[in-house]
């Protein structure tokens, strides 16, 4: 049987995977048909629409829906109320529920305060998406992105430092050690 945690003032629908040592804190709704991983913590008045992915270590601050189509997964971060979308052209005398768009969040990756992920998008691995940035395309594994539209300006290792690159495309973790290297505008971590 599985072990987690919700508060009485939360709500899992009948249908629902939830992985061990997952809590669920005040007011928040999980939705029928969710995959939640191990070790997730959804923070307060967070809404998980029907069938939702979330993989291992997944941390969601207050107040985000994480809508259908969308897929974290392990070790994603989805800080305070940042905002999913899942239609690009809504309206409301129109249901276009058959058009929810899939929006990928890659391992590691972590989506700042405020930030909005305009649905269809893919965000990489390790990404760092600013506060309040707003997402209209893909993401590069390992970017730094801030602003509306975003724009990279940087790209960061897998503990959230910016990487600074020498001549020879090679950059070290200041807080790691963890060696990488810059490609054909393309990182990956060598050591």
């Amino acid at each position: 049987m599985t072990e987690f945690f919700k508060h009485e003032s939360s709500y899992v629908d009948e249908g629902c995977q939830i992985g061990n040592g997952t809590k669920i804190w005040h007011f928040s709704h999980i939705m029928t048909g969710c995959q939640i991983g191990c070790n997730c913590n959804i923070g307060q008045n967070v809404v998980i629409s029907p069938d939702v992915i979330l993989g291992n270590n997944v941390k969601i601050q207050n107040n985000v829906s994480v809508y259908t189509g969308v897929v974290c997964e392990d070790d994603v971060f989805l800080g305070p109320s940042m905002v999913f979308t899942n239609v690009i052209n809504p309206r409301s005398h129109v249901s276009r529920k058959h058009e929810y768009k899939p929006t990928y969040i890659r391992k590691g990756a972590s989506v700042g305060a405020n930030a909005t992920i305009v649905c269809g998008n893919e965000i990489g691995d390790y990404a760092l998406i600013g506060a309040g940035s707003v997402i209209i395309r893909n993401v590069k594994p390992y970017a730094l992105m801030v602003g509306n539209p975003a724009r990279q300006i940087g790209w960061v290792s897998e503990y959230g430092e910016k990487l600074n690159f020498n001549e020879e495309g090679i950059a070290v973790c200041p807080a790691t050690g963890e060696v990488y290297q810059l490609m054909n505008d393309e990182v990956k971590r060598i050591q």
